[in-house]
């Protein structure tokens, strides 16, 4: 049976990365050719990507590769040809989350994330894992389905702001893993202040880290790092 692209099933990849200091010593045309030898391997990778500056916002993280795959493999292949690089030996996996799309058991229509749908990224991404309470899960369903309605019509009045849901449960330490984009981070904070007070936000657990990511190609995130 041939899969339609909304019921295709993708896994997502999430890994910050962190610079040793020791690269700033390196020579300005070297770790040039470096982040371009690290450019083309992202290029020809088996996987989608994208590639975003935590620099500055983050004191555990310097930048982020997000991986999108049918397949897990084709993942680690990936990320094992970045550490094969020049700059593969001065970087540190500092934060990785692992998820999964699947469809939604709430919204009455399942919208294809802007990344698996191929659309252009926005200016900035707000990554985050989530986990609700016991409680939430032990609610009947219909219960769970109209505070969910609550918390989606809030979200329906930010149109400027797109997010990519995925699923951890079984597969990585989060129940969701979150991922809004967003031209404006006024409007994404604007967006979250209001949700707070839907009546699902009582049953959140946690939902932190929140890591700000820019959006950049990866020769001017490496080359930033000094």
């Amino acid at each position: 049976m041939i899969m339609s692209e909304e019921n295709k099933r993708y896994f997502f990849s999430f890994s910050f990365f962190k610079i040793d200091p020791k690269w700033r010593w390196m020579a300005d045309l070297a770790k040039e050719e470096s982040a371009r030898e690290l450019e083309n391997i992202l290029e020809n990778a088996p996987v989608k990507i994208r590639t975003y500056s935590t620099l500055g916002l983050r004191d555990d993280a310097d930048f982020l590769i997000w991986c999108m795959s049918e397949s897990i493999e084709d993942i680690q292949e990936t990320i094992s040809k970045i550490y094969l690089t020049v700059v593969g030996k001065y970087i540190t996996p500092s934060i990785v989350y692992f998820s999964s799309t699947r469809p939604s058991i709430y919204a009455q229509t399942n919208r294809i994330h802007s990344f698996v749908g191929g659309l252009e990224a926005k200016k900035y991404a707000v990554v985050y894992p989530f986990i609700k309470t016991r409680e939430w899960y032990l609610l009947p369903l219909e219960q769970r389905k109209q505070m969910m309605d609550e918390h989606i019509k809030v979200s329906q009045k930010y149109p400027q702001v797109e997010l990519n849901t995925t699923y951890s449960f079984g597969i990585h330490d989060q129940d969701f893993m979150l991922a809004f984009e967003s031209d404006d981070l006024n409007i994404f904070q604007d967006m979250v202040m209001e949700l707070r007070g839907t009546k699902v936000s009582a049953f959140i657990k946690e939902d932190t880290p929140m890591i700000v990511c820019v959006k950049k190609d990866i020769v001017p995130i490496i080359t930033s790092l000094g």
